[in-house]
């Protein structure tokens, strides 16, 4: 489900942040270019056309048997449509034309009285007269020119809102982006790291040199003492 272009541009608009003094302003997205015409306006000329022709046709002059009676069946099912389905779809359609959930209806229940439309037509080449075959085709064809005539408007309509709702997203962010960077402070300046003092080294201890072992060097001798005499 689509939403209208005003539904988007209130919702969309809704969500812009207001930017800073300092900040550029957002391109802003061009309008449509017209509104869409009303369902009504388009359809009408033909539907009123279908209506009159199938009010029109004589059912006693075709060939009676079961496709006589299959058309007839139709033909009721198509004037119900136009009499009591469709005008209510078309008001609610014409109401709010560029909203798409709402002119969808419509085009589905056209679509449906176009298709049994086909089934009388087709019927009428076998079995009804040739004026009223004649006069059956030109509500045929008129109906299908309109019909190709509301989807094209369809289409544009939804191409448009896509195009707006791209704009509006692009401006949203743009300015958000905007808002961010005119909040953000500037990053202070990286200033070089000191190096690191130098450790001085202490000086080692001064040690005695060690005297160098002499491997040839012995103990001195001790003589043997002598026993001292006893007197006599």
């Amino acid at each position: 489900m689509r939403l209208s272009n005003a539904a988007l541009v209130v919702v969309l608009a809704s969500s812009l942040p207001v930017c800073g003094a300092h900040a550029h302003a957002a391109p802003q997205p061009q309008p449509a270019a017209g509104a869409p015409a009303a369902p009504s306006e388009i359809l009408k000329p033909a539907l009123d056309d279908v209506r009159i022709t199938l009010g029109a046709v004589k059912l006693d002059r075709w060939k009676k048997g079961s496709i006589r009676d299959e058309a007839g069946s139709n033909i009721n099912t198509i004037q119900h449509d136009l009499q009591n389905t469709l005008p209510p779809l078309l008001a609610t359609a014409d109401a709010e034309p560029g909203t798409m959930s709402k002119v969808l209806p419509v085009t589905r229940n056209v679509d449906a009285v176009y298709d049994v439309l086909v089934h009388v037509v087709e019927a009428s080449r076998v079995v009804a007269p040739g004026d009223q075959v004649g006069l059956l085709q030109q509500s045929l064809d008129k109906l299908e020119k309109a019909r190709v005539r509301l989807d094209e408007q369809l289409q544009n309509t939804a191409e448009a809102q896509e195009k707006q709702v791209s704009e509006l997203r692009s401006t949203v962010q743009t300015q958000a982006a905007q808002l961010h960077a005119a909040a953000s402070p500037p990053p202070a300046p990286v200033c070089p790291a000191p190096a690191p003092a130098k450790k001085k080294k202490k000086p080692a201890a001064a040690t005695a040199p060690k005297p160098a072992a002499n491997p040839t060097t012995t103990a001195p001798s001790v003589a043997p003492s002598t026993p001292a005499t006893k007197p006599q």
